[in-house]
């Protein structure tokens, strides 16, 4: 879909286009249905915005099973994947007292909603639907086998002057962090227990950047400084 975007919202430019766009697929030969779109909100958690909600509510048009599907790739860890699938939720249903959703027993499937999804509307807007996928042995074994380093990565050393490059850059920005942490804890004060709980919503948490900093400097300069006394031992 031809879309605008910036650094906190993306709004559809063309939403004739959306609504048309089904017929220009069979145009070019392809005459598959939309079952759905997706989307990323990198660090943000997934949610939908009242934007998103609104393309929700337009591909629900197209096809009334649509889901919209939301991915956070920097929450996810290896093996965990941060992914949720939502549904809208028609609002005449509400006001008449219907429950939108069917189910049979989604016992031991159901995700815990964060704060934030609950601020943006869920189970207000929309819905959340229990995902299930799987990966083949071969697959499992490629995303293990991705970015696998060997055991002799750690004898390997780096270049000093890159290293004492990188490390006068780690030290001003946990300079930094300090100072933006020290601001934040004195800022806790004024805060409500609400605004405490989605104050880092959308911002840097200046103590776990603090403390990835940290752990990330004093790493590489034990493993350069063991890489050192080895190599010296065996010469």
């Amino acid at each position: 879909m031809p879309q605008s975007g910036t650094g906190v919202s993306v709004e559809a430019v063309d939403p004739v286009f959306q609504t048309k766009m089904l017929d220009m697929l069979k145009q070019t030969g392809r005459p598959e249905m939309v079952v759905g779109w997706y989307h990323s909100h990198p660090g943000f958690g997934c949610w939908l915005s009242s934007v998103d909600v609104n393309t929700q509510q337009s591909f629900e048009q197209l096809n009334p099973r649509a889901v919209a599907v939301v991915v956070d790739p920097i929450q996810s860890v290896k093996g965990k994947v941060v992914i949720d699938a939502f549904r809208s939720i028609n609002p005449q249903q509400v006001m008449m007292g219907i429950e939108p959703r069917q189910s049979t027993s989604n016992v031991g499937h159901l995700q815990q909603p964060s704060i934030q999804a609950l601020i943006h509307g869920l189970n207000r807007h929309y819905y959340s639907i229990a995902i299930a996928y799987r990966k083949t042995d071969l697959e499992q074994s490629m995303l293990l086998n991705l970015h696998k380093k060997d055991w002799t990565e750690g004898l390997k050393l780096r270049d000093w002057q890159a290293m004492k490059k990188e490390n006068e850059e780690s030290i001003k920005r946990m300079l930094q962090l300090a100072q933006t942490y020290t601001a934040s804890v004195k800022e806790e004060a004024t805060l409500t227990p609400q605004q405490l709980k989605t104050r880092h919503v959308g911002k840097q948490d200046p103590k776990r950047h603090l403390e990835e900093a940290v752990e990330k400097a004093m790493g590489d300069s034990i493993v350069q400084s063991l890489g050192t006394m080895l190599s010296l031992g065996a010469l």
